[in-house]
């Protein structure tokens, strides 16, 4: 063997030593991605449960204020319906707790309406459960963002595993592409930059 053959060898040599420590890093970056990933796509996950669960507790109680609030105007309005006949035999007395009554009946009626100091009103029982809606839909906006990005990083990580056994440079192009675009769509998933029709 040639000096100079000798030397283009460990030229070769080094070079695929070069692209294998890159591609290493690479998947190492990638790899840590994809457990940022995980971890983003899972809490979405979470967080959109939890919010929707919320949400449907609000709508319930909503629903139970609802149909107290009606029983309360409809006992209110049989007792103004029983005073309005002038029945004589109601005495004063009983006339006066009638009306007392009723109008107790109306003030829980109102006071069921909205309640700002509690925040358990039938206003800010939607105003809350919306809020939770609006939390929930985020999350589920986020979430399949992450888990393409999963697939891709996953996928990229193969790839460029594949090349630096194979020695194929060109695949561990395509493995990088495909994580950076993965690595993009975990940003995304994060912040929400953009809206893909196509994952939305």
């Amino acid at each position: 063997m040639k000096a100079d053959e000798a030397a283009e060898m460990m030229d070769a040599e080094k070079t695929r030593d070069t692209f294998k420590q890159r591609a290493a890093v690479a998947i190492a970056v990638f790899a840590m991605l994809l457990a940022i990933t995980g971890l983003g796509g899972s809490n979405a996950g979470k967080e959109a449960v939890n919010n929707n669960v919320l949400a449907s507790n609000y709508w319930n109680f909503f629903q139970a204020k609802n149909m107290r609030q009606t029983s309360f105007a409809l006992a209110a309005d049989q007792l103004e319906l029983r005073l309005a006949q002038n029945d004589p035999a109601l005495s004063p007395e009983a006339q006066a707790e009638l009306k007392k009554k009723a109008e107790a009946y109306r003030k829980t009626v109102a006071r069921y309406e909205s309640e700002p100091d509690t925040r358990e009103g039938k206003k800010e029982l939607i105003q809350r459960a919306k809020e939770y809606e609006a939390k929930r839909d985020h999350a589920l906006q986020q979430d399949p963002y992450f888990d393409y990005a999963e697939a891709l990083l996953q996928i990229a990580i193969v790839l460029i595993s594949v090349a630096i056994v194979a020695d194929l440079v060109w695949l561990s192009f395509v493995g990088g592409a495909l994580g950076i675009i993965g690595a993009l769509l975990t940003l995304n998933g994060f912040y929400l930059f953009v809206s893909l029709p196509f994952l939305s």
